[in-house]
């Protein structure tokens, strides 16, 4: 499977970029610490290189690079905001996705290393010869399916120590539920992973199964889920100290954040 590669000077881009084949597809990722959306963008983006498999030769690369200390890079590219991601082959922008939408970015991805075959020598007048037609090639078992959801959603509850997957973001909850536990987790210092369900059908879909937890938001601690908002609020009236293990209050700093 595919990992992602931290460029972390124009050096190493250069060297990178110019180790590929003209064919592969170059998927890089234009991030920032401090930017709350990049720790989501990161997990949707790692999940979907390990889809990608490692062929000779490449047919994907999958790189990061940090926007504010390689500015020139970014600039190169038109970065204004972050996460910002651009597809690139053969030194051609193909399309770039600004925003944190894991739907959006999947669509580009698929779209463009799906003609990676055809850019690497086959031909766009139909299926290879010997196949029985486009049904059969693009048919896919509903049970992979779900089998590679599954794997997905195991890594995303994994993302951080503490994972919330609600309705928007921190910062602009789009339910009255998500915005109570946000709260929740900044009066008690909790540094948290989350991610935006309504930025990924898929995935809001799939946990309600994979959890057996038909609604949002949802709150899991080490891999595990603790459940809903009133789940939460009942294990810290019955337990105040919940939480204590993940607060970062004793490092001075109260503010919660993406994992």
């Amino acid at each position: 499977m595919s990992t992602i590669t931290e460029i972390t000077s124009v050096g190493d881009w250069e060297a990178h970029v110019s180790s590929l084949p003209p064919s592969a597809l170059l998927i890089v990722s234009f991030h920032a610490p401090w930017a709350a959306p990049c720790a989501q963008m990161a997990t949707v983006l790692s999940t979907l290189a390990s889809e990608y498999p490692v062929t000779t030769p490449l047919s994907t690369s999958w790189v990061k690079i940090n926007a504010e200390e390689l500015s020139d890079i970014s600039e190169a590219y038109d970065v204004t905001a972050v996460p910002f991601l651009v597809l690139i082959r053969n030194g051609e922008v193909l399309e770039t996705v600004s925003g944190s939408s894991a739907v959006k970015v999947r669509n580009a991805i698929e779209s463009h290393a799906s003609s990676s075959s055809t850019a690497a020598g086959a031909t766009d007048n139909g299926p290879p010869a010997g196949n029985d037609g486009p049904e059969v090639a693009t048919e896919e078992d509903p049970e992979k399916k779900k089998q590679e959801l599954f794997r997905r959603l195991g890594d995303l509850v994994k993302a951080a120590p503490v994972m919330l997957f609600m309705k928007g973001t921190p910062s602009e909850p789009k339910c009255g539920f998500s915005r109570q536990l946000v709260g929740i987790l900044r009066d008690n210092a909790v540094k948290y992973g989350f991610f935006n369900i309504l930025a990924d059908d898929e995935v809001r879909q799939g946990l309600k199964e994979f959890a057996d937890w038909p609604t949002f938001p949802q709150l899991w601690v080490d891999g595990e889920l603790v459940g809903g908002l009133d789940i939460v609020k009942e294990e810290l009236e019955n337990n105040a100290e919940f939480l204590k293990a993940y607060s970062v209050k004793a490092n001075g700093d109260v503010t919660a954040a993406a994992a």
